[in-house]
């Protein structure tokens, strides 16, 4: 008979005890350990998923790390270039990711736009979802116009079911839709809970290891953002995305914080419309689509987003305050970066801005995250207090210090390029950057104004 143990698990990082901890001896975290019932079985292994096969392989064998044949691993396309762009090339044959995002957002309408368009090239198909019925997925397939792809769907939240249809079906991409609702019936505890999503995702990584199948987990986030579950289910995965994108924008984000077949921090960025997701392949003309000419307050940056420069437009306004204390709002940039910024321009131009409202906003949805635009930042406010517009091919970019120098920024030529693509001909940049832009072959009429100090910048911003 199975006998049935309590341990404590802690949510952060998956450290198991016998009893409740109030500090987290492995990560420190406090207030973090939750109870679990475990039924273990009687026989020495369990049957719900099989670690032993392929114990005689040669990747199990001691080997030195000399005599090991190094290689490309085998890649597929997602059928979304941009999709394909923050997975390093495409998806990896026997990978386990991880997909986060808020609900509503369009991670079940991206992940089978993916399933359709990889079905297309001959691969299996196995869509495992534990949310929605067969018919509500048929649905989504209408609209989308993917309703004859061959997708095999298995409406299932039983582990011991999900393993056997991957092994009938021989599966090459699964997707699980969601890791939160997948039970192992070995277990006596909740879905959902620290072991069930724990050990169904070690199960699904020994089998994408063991079968070579590319396996999607679909996982749910709490209100803070991060990924609900054990944070070791982060540390398990091969790949972790997140999903992005404002409420009432169309606007899609989806960053790769983690790759073990490729470079983190990229950026793909999708719009949502009536037939599904389609791949922005040129995001920076995209974001200033529309923008206004000649208006105060508007100045143009470059900011990397992994390997990729972005050109993202700042505005500001500054109004005179109803309040003793006045405002400092932003969307897009730190607020305590607004103020440290504020407190910059106000000793370097021995001005008072401590009467002024000051809104800052980063158009698109996207947050800045780097100190590349601190310039730009100055320049939108110097521009609304003033009532002067800055040039309309004028791209900033540079990083503030706190005594008023303009420091270096990383792979300035990369964004210098970026913007001259989309023809913008005045750059105010960092002066320690001449040495780096001085090898770029640049078109007839393009003037770059470098500076060392804020007071140097300011009497560049309007020059026409």
């Amino acid at each position: 008979m199975a006998k049935v143990k309590t341990k404590f698990f802690c949510k952060e990082c998956g450290y198991e005890s016998s009893g409740w901890l109030g500090k987290c001896p492995s990560c420190g975290s406090w207030n973090s350990f939750v109870e679990a019932k475990i039924e273990e079985p009687s026989r020495k292994r369990g049957s719900w998923v099989q670690p032993e096969e392929n114990a005689d392989s040669g990747s199990n064998k001691v080997q030195q790390l000399s005599q090991i044949i190094s290689g490309d691993e085998e890649r597929f396309s997602s059928g979304m270039p941009e999709l394909n762009r923050v997975l390093g090339g495409g998806l990896v044959r026997g990978s386990l990711i991880l997909l986060g995002g808020d609900p509503g957002i369009g991670k079940s309408t991206l992940l089978l736009q993916v399933s359709a368009a990889v079905a297309g090239e001959g691969r299996k198909i196995l869509y495992v979802s534990g949310e929605e019925s067969p018919g509500q997925i048929r649905l989504r397939a209408n609209r989308l116009k993917l309703a004859n792809a061959a997708i095999a769907l298995l409406p299932s939240t039983s582990f011991t079911k999900i393993e056997e249809a991957i092994r009938q079906t021989e599966a090459d991409f699964v997707v699980i839709d969601s890791i939160q609702t997948i039970y192992v019936p070995e277990i006596a505890s909740a879905p959902g809970t620290v072991t069930q999503v724990r050990e169904a995702a070690g199960g699904l990584l020994r089998l994408a290891k063991n079968l070579n199948t590319t396996i999607v987990l679909v996982g749910h986030v709490t209100k803070d953002g991060s990924i609900a579950g054990p944070r070791i289910l982060e540390h398990m995965v091969d790949t972790v995305l997140y999903f992005e994108g404002e409420g009432q924008s169309n606007l899609r984000l989806l960053r790769c914080v983690k790759n073990r077949f490729g470079t983190t921090d990229e950026l793909a960025v999708f719009e949502m419309r009536d037939q599904g997701l389609f791949s922005i392949s040129d995001p920076s003309l995209f974001m200033l689509k529309g923008r206004p000419i000649d208006v105060p307050g508007l100045a143009v940056t470059s900011c990397l987003e992994g390997s990729r420069p972005l050109l993202l437009e700042i505005q500001a306004l500054l109004t005179p305050s109803s309040y003793q204390l006045a405002l400092r709002m932003s969307q897009g940039i730190d607020r305590l970066r607004l103020s440290l910024l504020l407190a910059v321009l106000q000793k370097a131009l021995k001005r008072d801005f401590s009467a002024l409202d000051c809104y800052l906003n980063v158009t698109g949805g996207i947050h800045i995250r780097e100190t590349a635009a601190d310039l730009a930042v100055l320049a939108a406010i110097l521009s609304s207090s003033e009532d002067k517009s800055l040039p309309a091919d004028l791209l900033i970019i540079g990083e503030v210090g706190l005594s008023g120098e303009i420091r270096p920024v990383s792979r300035t030529s990369r964004r210098v390029q970026e913007a001259l693509r989309l023809g913008w001909k005045k750059f105010i940049l960092p002066s320690q950057s001449e040495e780096e832009l001085s090898k770029l072959a640049l078109p007839d009429g393009c003037q770059l104004y470098y500076v060392s100090l804020v007071n140097e910048a300011v009497d560049l911003f309007f020059v026409k």
